[in-house]
């Protein structure tokens, strides 16, 4: 049998470089989006970043009715946020830290639990979880999740800058930061819950991201080296057009594996599956639509190529 891939074309033509201000207007325009979401909705926070109380419930049978459970909840601890999670008889009860001048807020925490379970009719209700998380945790983590996110940015960014010119250093440290931006604006448009297990796909979006970058750097200076004739512009329409089979052929196949966790593997990961759904596809996108054009504002040239390997 031969190979699908050999019947996708090896220059399918496309030349995305020629549009290259339009690229990065589009871009500007994704990530003002984002940042209008970040700071009108702001991320939906889970109890690993700001401390309280979470239980999952499920109904012993048919569908959850989502209204009772207000009233029920209202009636035992005020100002807890029900919602919808998983199948249509499952719900999430985010409850916030109780209040008291230097009481201990876990036996608070543990009261205004039992209270929920002893207040909640037995046979309606099963407790599948429940979880408590202090301010003081919820402030480390935050802390160190924005510390693990920038340090390996930062690492990305320095492992470009020893292998390739400085312009492809920032240019690919300035995309990393557009996806991780862009990403983070779907999760506050979306509303889904941001906790430990979505900030690894931040994580993961931008290793995914910058694989996809260096491969279209490597064949720029590829087609630099073999072609004397042409200069540098060349090679940035040239790269992205000769690598597009390749990325999408990777792009697909992760979604197809992103997808079956997205569908299949239950509520407690769809918010980081669907975190990679958009991030494979923004990832794809920066890298073909967005490096490239930011290494041309640098004005890269085909003589500081040849200075740096000295030709």
């Amino acid at each position: 049998m031969i190979a699908l891939v050999r019947h996708m074309p090896l220059d399918p033509g496309l030349h995305i470089f020629r549009w290259w201000r339009r690229t990065l207007m589009l871009s500007v325009v994704l990530v003002l989006v984002a940042a209008m979401g970040l700071f009108w909705r702001g991320l939906n926070l889970g109890v690993d970043f700001r401390g309280g109380v979470q239980l999952e419930l499920r109904a012993t049978s048919g569908t959850l009715d989502i209204d009772l459970l207000r009233d029920q909840m209202d009636a035992l601890v005020p100002g807890g946020i029900i919602q919808e999670f998983g199948g249509p008889e499952e719900a999430l009860v985010n409850l916030p830290l109780p209040t008291a001048e230097g009481a201990d807020l876990r036996a608070l925490a543990l009261e205004e639990i039992t209270r929920i379970k002893e207040g909640l009719p037995a046979d309606a209700y099963e407790f599948r979880r429940t979880e408590f998380v202090g301010p003081k945790v919820g402030g480390e983590l935050r802390r160190a999740g924005l510390i693990a996110t920038v340090l390996s940015l930062l690492a990305i960014a320095v492992y470009v800058w020893f292998r390739f010119e400085w312009q492809f250093a920032l240019s690919a440290f300035l995309t990393l930061i557009h996806d991780v931006v862009l990403t983070l604006g779907f999760y506050a448009w979306t509303g889904i819950e941001f906790n430990l297990t979505t900030l690894a796909a931040i994580l993961a979006i931008a290793g995914y991201s910058i694989n996809d970058t260096v491969v279209i750097f490597d064949r720029v200076r590829e087609i630099l080296r073999r072609d004397r004739k042409h200069e540098a512009a060349h090679a940035m329409d040239e790269a992205p057009n000769r690598t597009l089979s390749r990325s999408l052929l990777t792009s697909l196949t992760t979604l197809l594996a992103v997808l079956i966790l997205f569908f299949f593997a239950g509520p407690l990961v769809r918010g980081l599956a669907a975190g990679l759904i958009f991030g494979v596809i923004i990832g794809t996108w920066s890298s073909i639509g967005l490096a490239i054009p930011m290494v041309r504002l640098m004005r890269f040239s085909r003589t500081q190529l040849d200075e740096a390997t000295g030709n």
